[in-house]
């Protein structure tokens, strides 16, 4: 159990606190309510972007880096397609180092021309690489865009084009900034070897001053169910054929979420998993299988992915999955293997809970999703989870007409 304490600040900041006496390390964790779903579909990548431009300097710090390798310490940044997130590790006697740094550029970019060319840069490579020149590095784009028609889901967190990014101006950027990076649409979660008072303290003194903004009110399209199956052929020169099937689930806060966690872990997370069993060592389908859940806020996906072996067609090896889907919606899974995935669970949110990173980060995003304290109820929530629980979701879910099917061939060579 994580004892957690909360704060709000005048200028609506959320701060939440946990106490660990057992480091004498100390993790900020600064999760900002933005992520690609909030971009206007004409201009996407931008929060990826702001993740970069978040270490090119703020008002009054021109290198964020040096001094948190000064004092000790080590950080780093993500984005979702629901939020950004930030954490600095610092030992506990340098800790107002990381106050004043994540309050400067929660206060103000530099925005400078060089700063925004230099990430821009770095971000396009990154684009490059990943999702242009990699093997397979467009499925994501495919997937999505077949999936989701309205909501901005449909683009992955790196942006739908490389343009976007390359005509970005300092005026976007800006505008950008001031609509999300704001006090009152970011947590701040605190973890380690600090007082709550102390902690309060060095938040009202590094970011007591930076003024509330106005954060426009989220407002997105829902997404009309999909009423029939969805296919696409796409031929690249990557090593195998892929097979990509992609379903609709429920949002993170839906009753149906653990459920479905626990459905594509029963799928293929680990080698006793039915899909790596059957269609990978039975029956010689798939020389990998993979499933997993996008885990969105908003209704997310599921996806099947998948390369078979030579000579078995991607229709066939579909229909070898489908048997498989179809089994599980009709009948209920054994207790004793859904115990081994709970069990799996259970031992890796427990191992984590002792590092206070991790609870740091926890912290901020159950605060952002409904509240800090919620974590705590994390595993018990997937421990009720019930065969019947596994069978029921996986009839919502594995229907052909929620399903949408993506056939990677790969480029054969000429005679």
């Amino acid at each position: 159990m994580i004892a957690i304490n909360r704060h709000i600040l005048p200028n609506g900041l959320r701060i939440v606190h946990n106490e660990d006496r057992s480091t004498q390390m100390v993790a900020i964790n600064v999760l900002y309510d933005v992520g690609s779903r909030d971009e206007d579909e004409e201009r996407t990548g931008f929060a990826h972007l702001f993740e970069h431009l978040m270490f090119g300097g703020s008002a009054n710090i021109p290198d964020y880096d040096t001094p948190v390798q000064e004092s000790g310490g080590e950080n780093n940044a993500w984005t979702t397609n629901d939020l950004t997130n930030y954490y600095i590790t610092l030992p506990r006697q340098n800790i107002e180092v990381g106050f004043w740094l994540e309050s400067d550029r929660m206060l103000g970019l530099a925005f400078s021309p060089e700063s925004l060319e230099v990430q821009r840069q770095v971000v396009m490579e990154e684009f490059k690489q990943r999702d242009l020149n990699q093997p397979y590095g467009d499925s994501s784009h495919l997937t999505r865009s077949m999936a989701y028609k309205v909501h901005p889901y449909r683009w992955p967190t790196i942006g739908k084009e490389l343009s976007h990014i390359a005509n970005a101006t300092l005026d976007d950027v800006k505008d950008f900034f001031y609509r999300f990076y704001a006090p009152n649409n970011a947590i701040l979660a605190v973890a380690g070897n600090i007082s709550f008072d102390e902690v309060i303290n060095l938040a009202e003194k590094w970011f007591g001053p930076i003024p509330h903004r106005k954060v426009q009110k989220r407002n997105l399209p829902a997404e009309p169910h999909q009423t029939g199956i969805r296919r696409m052929d796409v031929t690249r020169d990557v090593p195998l054929d892929t097979l990509y099937m992609t379903f609709h689930t429920c949002d993170r806060l839906h009753s149906d979420y653990y459920a479905t966690d626990m459905l594509s872990d029963l799928l293929a997370n680990g080698r006793s998993s039915r899909l790596t069993q059957h269609l990978v060592k039975e029956h010689q389908v798939f020389s990998q299988i993979d499933a997993y859940i996008t885990g969105s806020i908003d209704e997310g996906l599921l996806q099947i992915c998948g390369k078979p072996l030579p000579g078995i067609s991607l229709q066939e090896a579909e229909e070898w999955v489908w048997k498989e889907l179809e089994l599980l919606a009709h009948t209920t899974p054994d207790e004793n293997e859904l115990e081994k995935v709970k069990n799996r669970y259970e031992a890796e949110q427990t191992f984590k809970s002792v590092n206070f990173l991790n609870n740091a980060i926890n912290m901020a995003y159950f605060e952002l999703i409904s509240r800090a304290e919620d974590m705590n109820d994390e595993i018990s929530r997937y421990r009720s989870v019930s065969p019947e629980d596994i069978r029921n979701v996986a009839g919502k879910v594995f229907r052909k007409e929620n399903c949408s099917i993506l056939y990677y061939f790969a480029r054969k060579e000429k005679d």
